[in-house]
């Protein structure tokens, strides 16, 4: 927990937060013990842009989230701060997505592309740098002793945090929750595009297995990749979780296999159209089906209280739109991570 008595003190949970301030909290970085990365990308999205302003909407609507939560009562208390949203990753973005946008567009023409193409080149280079942008701000969190989450931007900004947790870490898993499979090599030429960013995290050493919840969109190719996987990715389809709730079985009971699927220390990635597209309307590529929000709480609850540890999460594809749900929807998903990220450290404490 955060230790400024005086902060502490001078606060009152109930009343109206600090504006400007990740959910109205009165902790700066230093102060606090979650601190969020936001990673304002969207080079690559493939149908729908705006996820690059994700970090900014939730940080906005974040200010309207209650702070009390019956099962941790004393939540607000562990201090959570964002980072400042970088203006130099705002204007990279905007100009390497320019470039991604022809590019796609000469893709969906049937033009010849090869892999040494330039302006592809500046793309899948551009890329690489963000990672490294991540994977080093992260790293130099967690060496700091921080719990650190991410917040997307596309699906693709979680990749350079895997790697940084790769260093810390010998084996961790991933709890996937998605829509998509995200198991492509590449999608339309782009080595680090958000349809390709579990691909690649399985080709960080320390990510020795990928659980995935609630897939309902993906493609032949990530249907074999799936089958050749030897029990490294395990797919829960939303399809067969409906198909086991229609013949009777609890949400409860699904959510012990899948945990049991799961090691000690995990990874939650959790792209917002893993939910339910009306509660995430404007996302890049919603698809119908998908978790309730109290589902999704649910089975992070449990997870935390079967004594896995969540070692870091990433929130993604929150598009804020023409109004401010999707933002609204994404700021209580942060919340209930961050929170449940501290109790599995046991930096905050379950009611009674």
């Amino acid at each position: 927990m955060a230790t400024d008595e005086d902060v502490l003190s001078n606060f009152n949970p109930s009343g109206p937060g600090i504006r400007h301030q990740l959910f109205g909290l009165p902790f700066g970085v230093d102060e606090a013990s979650m601190v969020i990365v936001p990673a304002p990308w969207e080079v690559t999205v493939s149908y729908h842009a705006g996820t690059a302003s994700g970090p900014q909407a939730i940080l906005d609507a974040s200010l309207q989230v209650d702070l009390f939560i019956k099962d941790i009562p004393d939540a607000w208390k562990l201090g959570m701060a964002m980072l400042p949203i970088p203006p130099d990753i705002i204007e990279e973005n905007k100009q390497l997505r320019e470039l991604a946008a022809q590019h796609i567009k000469r893709v969906e023409h049937n033009e010849d592309i090869g892999s040494d193409d330039a302006t592809l080149g500046k793309i899948n280079t551009g890329c690489e740098r963000f990672n490294i942008y991540i994977k080093t701000t992260t790293k130099r969190l967690l060496d700091a002793g921080k719990l650190v989450g991410l917040v997307g931007g596309d699906h693709s900004t979680a990749l350079g945090f895997m790697r940084a947790l790769s260093e810390k870490y010998d084996r961790f898993g991933v709890l996937q929750i998605d829509a998509h499979a995200d198991l492509r090599k590449s999608y339309e030429g782009l080595t680090y595009s958000h349809a390709s960013v579990m691909y690649n995290a399985l080709k960080i050493p320390g990510v020795g297995k990928v659980v995935q919840v609630g897939i309902r969109d993906y493609c032949e190719e990530e249907h074999e990749v799936m089958d050749r996987a030897m029990g490294r990715i395990v797919t829960f389809f939303d399809q067969d979780i409906k198909a086991a709730r229609y013949a009777g079985s609890p949400w409860g009971k699904m959510c012990e296999k899948i945990i049991n699927q799961l090691p000690g220390l995990v990874y939650i990635s959790f792209d917002i159209d893993g939910l339910d597209p009306k509660l995430c309307p404007n996302t890049g590529t919603p698809v119908p089906g998908g978790l309730e929000f109290d589902e999704a709480v649910y089975l992070l609850s449990q997870l935390v209280k079967s004594g896995k540890r969540i070692i870091g999460f990433d929130v993604s594809e929150v598009s804020p739109g023409n109004d401010d749900w999707d933002a609204n929807v994404g700021a209580r998903i942060l919340y209930q991570l961050s929170c449940w990220m501290a109790v599995s450290w046991e930096k905050l404490k379950l009611g009674k």
